[in-house]
């Protein structure tokens, strides 16, 4: 995470305060720097990725229904649907952009798929145009898991403005982080109202529901999943500094891409034309899971970290024990043996990036 000294001033200024510490201003402020910046007309904030998630699972009435999901990504994203009662249904993923396939997606729509929820992985948007076409076709709901991808583009059209809503996460590892929280962008009014009821208690609110309400009224069923006020204003202090922070994450990106580009084994999650890559991670695919897991063994022993992700929802132990279909997920599965992220922040210096891309060629040239 990059800090800086907005940062700091901006955390201070909700402490030194010494009110309004869980409903302050920050918070609507963050929402309309948000919506306003993605393009998109309502944005409700979340304590969490995951509860915003869970909260547009509820708005939309999926409960009993099915929603197509990938099953390379995060669990979150299968377990939002569970959490309602829904049934996740996973898609492939096709190779270019590791996103949903959208070649897979109609095969997979029965009466009961009542939404498709893709995410965009790493930074890099998925092929969303053709999927918005499938969901508009057969008017499903469309909901793009925008957790890794805020900034990202398609021809100058930001993801998270594709769907009838898109969730994004603000934990530690993302491009615009806070620690933690999330938020849920939309164009729907109703859904903007129905998610603030979930949000608070099923309270009833104004724009300024960070005052005081002598006379709440309480109108339907809702949870304590609000934003504090503290991690609003970090994450304000990051959003006007995203421009700087997404520019870094890419400049590292292609410096580290161009001292790994002679090494045959090893292919880049690159961009199509007209995509905007904002990096969330640095992903290398190589040739097969003996040479990814050995190589993973070989930078740990350098004191370089590197992880996968994802591995297959559909093989943890929690998915196995559900009655979900696992079938034809077979770029999921190769992609999940061979894939490999390398540490990318935007305070990697050169010489930092110098000792892993060094130390990946000295793997490949003691294999030879």
């Amino acid at each position: 995470m990059h800090v800086n000294k907005t940062d700091l001033d901006y955390v201070s200024s909700v402490i030194k305060r010494g009110m309004n510490w869980a409903l302050g201003p920050e918070i609507i402020s963050l929402e309309k720097k948000l919506a306003r910046y993605v393009g998109s007309k309502h944005c409700v904030s979340f304590n969490s990725g995951t509860s915003a998630g869970h909260a547009v699972m509820i708005a939309m009435n999926l409960e009993k229904s099915q929603v197509l999901v990938p099953s390379f990504s995060f669990i979150a994203t299968a377990n939002w649907p569970l959490m309602v009662g829904a049934h996740p249904k996973f898609v492939d993923i096709e190779e270019e952009t590791l996103g949903m396939d959208p070649n897979k997606i109609e095969q997979k729509i029965s009466q009961k798929v009542k939404a498709i929820m893709p995410i965009h992985f790493a930074g890099l948007p998925c092929k969303i145009n053709e999927i918005s076409s499938i969901a508009k076709k057969n008017k499903i709901k469309l909901i793009e898991d925008c957790a890794e991808s805020i900034g990202s583009s398609i021809n100058n059209k930001k993801t998270g403005t594709f769907g009838d809503a898109s969730i994004l996460s603000f934990a530690g590892n993302k491009i615009l982080t806070a620690g933690e929280g999330g938020a849920v962008l939309t164009n729907s009014d109703k859904l903007f109202e129905k998610l603030k009821l979930i949000r608070s208690h099923g309270r009833l609110t104004k724009e300024n529901y960070f005052l005081s309400n002598k006379n709440p009224k309480y109108t339907s069923l809702g949870y304590n999943w609000r934003m504090s006020t503290i991690t609003a204003a970090l994450a304000l202090s990051q959003l006007e500094n995203l421009k700087f922070l997404i520019k870094k994450r890419q400049e590292n990106v292609e410096y580290m891409k161009k001292n790994l580009k002679n090494i045959e084994q090893i292919k880049f999650h690159s961009s199509p034309k007209g995509f905007v890559h904002v990096n969330q991670l640095f992903s290398i695919i190589l040739s097969n899971s003996k040479i990814r897991n050995n190589l993973m063994t070989f930078l740990a022993d350098k004191g370089i970290m590197s992880k996968i992700f994802f591995t297959p929802i559909h093989k943890s132990e929690h998915f196995k024990k559900l009655d979900v279909s696992t079938s034809n997920l077979t770029i999921t599965e190769k992609i999940s043996n061979t894939i490999l992220s390398l540490p990318l922040y935007p305070d990697l210096t050169r010489s930092e990036m110098n000792y892993i891309t060094n130390s990946v060629t000295e793997f490949f040239e003691l294999c030879e």
